[in-house]
């Protein structure tokens, strides 16, 4: 593996710590692009979380991942052919890169002010 990251920096034109960010904001993107619309009830919500945590895990450069559904905002199915949907404001996830002597933490969350899911760093550790 460490072969084939020397080989793939050379393509970054950037700093270790920029190359974190752009690490967490991809994650973060994926989890949010690929999860939503996807069948979500009280009886899945957690294998549900479980499996984008493990999907998020096998990427490179995660260090840590947590996704919490809001399970508020579940609703009982009305009928046999009602289901709910996972939604931008029903995610929080927060995601750990780590390259090198470098972490970056970042998050994605509703946030009510703006009334949008939004993405961001948190903060960066460079030890």
């Amino acid at each position: 593996m460490a072969d084939r990251d020397e080989l793939a920096i050379k393509y970054f034109q950037c700093t270790k710590r920029e190359r974190a960010v752009f690490e967490a904001g991809i994650k973060l993107g994926t989890v949010y692009h690929q999860f939503i619309g996807t069948p979500v009830s009280a009886s899945n919500v957690d294998s549900l979380e479980r499996a984008i945590e493990e999907g998020v895990k096998v990427q490179p450069f995660v260090e840590e991942v947590t996704v919490k559904i809001d399970r508020k905002s579940l609703r009982k199915k009305r009928n046999e052919f009602d289901y709910q949907s996972l939604t931008g404001p029903m995610m929080d996830v927060r995601v750990t890169i780590r390259i090198a002597e470098i972490r970056v933490f970042a998050h994605v969350r509703y946030i009510e002010e703006l009334k949008y899911p939004l993405m961001f760093v948190e903060r960066i550790v460079e030890s």
